[in-house]
C-alpha cells in the first residue's frame, strides 16, 4: 500500500514488473473476502472459531493486507535506505510461494481441514516471508542510509515471521499434538503477533514517512518515532512473554496499554504534520489514510470491553467478532484505500510516462483512476462497514447480508479503479 512519490530518483525504484503482481493478487482477494463475507454472514451471529471465520482472516490478512504490503515496500524500502532491491528474484519467489500458498490455507480452512493442504499452505507462506526478510535484510545493508522507517519494517518482518512459525505450529498440532496445550487456546497469541506486529508496526513505520510526504508537511520528529517503536515492541514482547509463562489479565492489560499509548503518539505525529503541512488542499485519498489511524482506537476500545466482559456473557463472542472485523475490514482496509490510490498511480506513471516527462504533455498520476469511482467506493464502504457491525450487535442476518453486500460492490469498484490504471493509455 506505499510507495515513493515523485521526485524519487528513478534508479532507487523497483521494476513496476516486481510491485504489480502484489497489488493485482490483493485487489482480487478483496473481492473474495467479501463474497465470503456475504455468503457466510450467518457465521457471525455465532461463536467467533468457524471454519468460513478462519477463512475469511486469512483472506484478509493474508491475501488482502500482507499481499498489498509486500509489493508496495519492495517499492519503498529502498528509498528509505537510498539504495536498491538486494534481488528481484527473491520478490519474485516471495509472491510466488505466498500467492500458492494463501490459496491452499484458505481452502483448507474454508473446509476446516488441518491435513496436508493446510500444513503446505502454511509452509509456502513461511519460505515466501523468510525470501522477504532476506531480500530487506541484504537491500539494508547495501544502502546509504539507516532510520526508523527501515527499523520498523524489518522489526516487522521478524514479528512477521514469528506469527507464521506458530500458526504453521498450530496445523500440525491438530493432528500430531506438537504443542501442550489445543491449537485453539494459542490463537490469541498468534493473532496479535500478526496484527500488532506486522500490521501495526509496518503502518507506523511506513505511514509516518509518507504522510508528512504527501501532506508536503515541514513537520519531522524522529524521537518520537523511536519511542513509539519501543512502546509497541515492549507491549508486544510482555504480552508474548506473559501468554507463554505467565498468564495473567493485569499484564495483558499493562501490554495493551503500553501499545496504546504508542497509537496514541503516533495519531498524535500525523495531526502534527497534517497541522504543518504546506500544501492545504488534502486530497481524499490523504484524509482517508489519516482517518484510518483514528480508526486504530476502535479496536483498541472493543478490547476493553472484551477485557471487562466474562467469556461466559452473551456480549462476549459479539465483542470479539467486532473486534476482528473492525481491524481487517475497518483499519488496514481504509489505509490501504487511501495509500493504494496515492502510490499506485504513481508506479504506473512512472512506467509509462517518465521518459516522456518534459519532452511532450503527461498525464497527472491522479488522471490515471476515476476520482469519482473512488468517491463512490468511500461511500458504499463506510455504509457497508457500519451495517455489518450493526448487523453483529443485532445477530441479524439480512442486515449482515446488506452490509456485506454493500462491501462486495465496494471491492469492485476498488478493482476497477486498479485495473483501469493498469490499461491506462494517454
Amino acid at each position: 500500500m506505499f510507495a515513493p512519490v515523485a521526485g524519487v530518483n528513478p534508479t532507487k525504484t523497483t521494476s513496476h514488473r516486481v510491485i504489480i503482481p502484489f497489488y493485482v493478487y490483493a485487489a482480487l482477494s478483496f473481492i473474495v473476502g467479501c463474497v465470503l463475507l456475504f455468503t457466510s454472514s450467518g457465521a457471525f451471529t455465532g461463536p467467533h472459531f468457524q471454519p468460513q471465520l478462519l477463512a475469511i482472516t486469512h483472506v484478509m490478512a493474508l491475501g488482502w493486507g500482507s499481499m498489498m504490503i509486500l509489493g508496495a515496500s519492495h517499492q519503498l524500502v529502498p528509498v528509505l535506505i537510498e539504495g536498491k532491491l538486494y534481488s528481484n528474484v527473491l520478490a519474485y519467489l516471495s509472491f510466488g510461494f505466498a500467492g500458492v500458498g494463501i490459496i491452499l490455507l484458505v481452502w483448507a480452512f474454508y473446509h476446516f481441514d488441518f491435513g496436508w493442504t493446510a500444513q503446505v499452505g502454511g509452509l509456502l507462506i513461511l519460505i515466501a516471508f523468510l525470501f522477504y526478510l532476506v531480500n530487506i535484510i541484504a537491500s539494508m545493508r547495501n544502502g546509504n542510509h539507516k532510520n526508523v522507517h527501515a527499523t520498523f519494517v524489518l522489526a516487522g518482518t521478524l514479528w512477521m515471521i514469528l506469527t507464521i512459525s506458530l500458526g504453521v505450529l498450530l496445523i500440525f498440532n491438530f493432528t500430531f499434538n506438537v504443542l501442550s496445550m489445543s491449537s485453539v487456546s494459542y490463537l490469541p497469541l498468534h493473532a496479535h503477533l500478526g496484527i500488532i506486529g506486522w500490521f501495526l508496526m509496518l503502518v507506523m513505520g511506513v505511514g509516518s514517512r509518507l504522510i508528512p510526504m504527501f501532506l508536503i508537511s515541514k513537520y519531522s520528529n524522529e524521537k518520537r518515532l523511536w519511542q513509539v517503536f519501543y512502546l509497541v515492541n515492549a507491549g508486544l514482547l510482555l504480552f508474548y512473554v506473559s501468554f507463554i509463562l505467565y498468564p495473567v489479565q493485569w499484564l495483558y492489560i499493562i501490554s495493551t496499554v503500553l501499545v496504546v499509548t504508542a497509537i496514541a503518539l503516533f495519531i498524535q505525529f500525523a495531526f502534527k504534520a497534517y497541522k504543518a503541512r504546506i500544501r492545504k488542499a488534502v486530497d481524499p485519498q490523504v484524509k482517508i489514510a489519516l482517518g484510518s489511524s483514528w480508526m486504530m482506537l476502535i479496536p483498541a476500545i472493543m478490547l476493553a470491553f472484551v477485557f471487562a466482559t466474562s467469556q461466559l456473557s452473551t456480549h462476549f463472542e459479539k465483542l470479539v467478532l467486532v473486534y476482528g472485523f473492525c481491524i481487517f475490514f475497518g483499519w488496514i482496509s481504509a489505509i490501504i484505500f487511501g495509500m493504494t490510490f496515492k502510490t499506485l498511480p504513481f508506479i504506473l506513471w512512472n512506467k509509462k510516462f517518465h521518459k516522456k516527462a518534459g519532452v511532450s504533455r503527461t498525464p497527472n498520476p491522479r488522471e490515471l483512476f476515476s476520482q469519482p469511482v473512488f468517491r463512490t467506493m468511500v461511500g458504499f464502504y463506510f455504509g457497508g462497514f457500519i451495517l455489518f457491525i450493526t448487523g453483529i450487535f443485532l445477530a441479524n442476518v439480512l442486515v449482515l447480508q446488506i452490509g456485506a453486500g454493500l462491501l462486495i460492490i465496494c471491492s469492485v469498484l476498488f478493482n476497477l479503479n486498479v485495473f483501469r490504471m493498469l490499461r491506462f493509455k494517454s
